[in-house]
């Protein structure tokens, strides 16, 4: 009989943002009248930016006519896509980089789950706590987790609590893991790491020889200065970072699937001699047997976003989204509870009241205000205590969200 990958077992039967849909559908099913506002999935809601629109009307006609046919793409993007993102989202911030270090993909949860393809399983990894399922368990379907203990961690992986005790900074880490999952502006928290504080994790991970995973999707959601958008703009990153992008929240890629990934020819890994391997080249042989790379017509419509049009319709939309994180923070001051992030990110994360539980404050924002939110708990131990709202909702709906929660509040 063939075996299973037994490493699955370990893992709960469902998602947590599976479990979240389970028990909304459940309270919907009961109160068909309920008018929800949804908060919690990070899905946008306006729609794609004209310029993507006309590009991927003009990529279907392309596909209509013999003369201008594509079928089979490149497994690593085509170099119209590669080089709009070259000249556009690195070349301003002075970093160079070469099209063939560039993996379009058809979203960064893809690749962030299968980056470990190329990596031993007995790698010990750090993450930050909370953290993005994703992280956790593709790990743990590789056999890099160990055993799930009682307190929520797995005895397998370095966690770098993120609380309000250290301003949701991590601490470098005390044992030396071979590889570090950052993401800044982080989700869930939507807090943001200053140059200063990346360039010690960039110092640290070359002198212990690790390698950084940096998920960079929200960058373009930054307003202040001293955060960097990408972790090349610390010296040194290129021998010791993998950096992972999304058109999702950028451009509203949700459904239309499109991103990028950024290997530097620098960056390198021991094999088994303890001879060093480009990474690179590992990660472009295993795309080329496992992806048949993303859709003509989306990476037409991609490469829209870096025109005049696409720049200004693409910010439009993000300042539509920062605009709801500012009355969602403000709100929620004004009601009196405590939040963090919503600055420089989409997401706020809240402090639940009264020390009720993620879980127990997610219940009553369903029940009673009929608000979906996602508990904080869901992203790790550390979250515990805390609730994530996404301000990628309507205008609408986010106002009329603060006037519930501040009800919630005083009841």
């Amino acid at each position: 009989m063939p075996l299973i990958n037994d490493n699955f077992l370990k893992l709960s039967d469902s998602y947590l943002f599976s479990d979240i849909a389970r028990r909304v559908n459940a309270f919907t099913a009961e109160n068909p009248g309920a008018s929800l506002i949804r908060l919690g999935i990070g899905d946008v809601t306006r729609p794609l930016p004209e310029a993507c629109i006309e590009a991927m009307h003009r990529a279907a006609d392309d596909l209509s006519r013999q003369s201008t046919f594509h079928g089979y793409g490149p497994e690593q993007g085509y170099d119209f896509l590669i080089e709009a993102i070259i000249k556009n989202d690195f070349e301003p911030r002075g970093i160079k980089l070469s099209n063939h270090e560039i993996f379009i993909n058809d979203g960064a949860k893809s690749d962030t789950g299968n980056i470990g393809d190329i990596f031993h399983h007995d790698n010990r990894i750090a993450v930050t706590d909370p953290i993005y399922p994703v992280y956790i368990d593709s790990n743990v379907m590789a056999g890099r987790a160990g055993i799930l203990g009682t307190d929520g961690r797995w005895n397998g992986i370095t966690y770098l609590p993120c609380n309000e005790s250290n301003n949701f900074v991590p601490s470098l880490p005390s044992e030396r893991p071979d590889i570090i999952y950052l993401c800044y502006p982080n989700n869930p928290t939507g807090t943001t790491l200053t140059r200063d504080e990346l360039k010690q994790w960039v110092d640290y991970a070359l002198a212990n020889r690790s390698i950084i995973f940096f998920d960079a999707a929200y960058e373009a959601f930054i307003c202040e200065t001293n955060i960097p958008h990408s972790i090349y703009e610390i010296e040194g990153a290129r021998r010791c970072a993998i950096e992972f992008r999304s058109f999702s929240k950028t451009a509203g890629f949700t459904g239309v699937r499109c991103g990028y990934t950024v290997i530097p020819d620098e960056l390198t890994a021991s094999a088994s001699d303890g001879s060093p391997v480009q990474l690179n080249r590992l990660w472009l042989r295993r795309q080329c047997t496992k992806f048949n790379g993303t859709s003509y017509v989306t990476q037409r419509a991609a490469e829209a976003i870096y025109t005049p049009e696409g720049k200004a319709q693409v910010k439009a939309n993000i300042d539509y989204y920062l605009e709801n994180a500012r009355i969602m923070r403000e709100g929620l001051h004004a009601a009196g509870m405590t939040v963090y992030g919503g600055k420089n990110s989409p997401y706020l994360w809240l402090k639940t009241p009264d020390g009720l539980g993620s879980w127990q404050f997610f219940d009553i924002l369903l029940k009673k205000h009929h608000i979906v939110g996602t508990p904080g708990v869901g992203f790790g131990p550390s979250g515990e205590g805390f609730l994530r709202l996404t301000a990628f909702g309507k205008r609408d709906d986010c106002i009329e969200a603060m006037r519930r929660i501040k009800a919630t509040c005083h009841d």
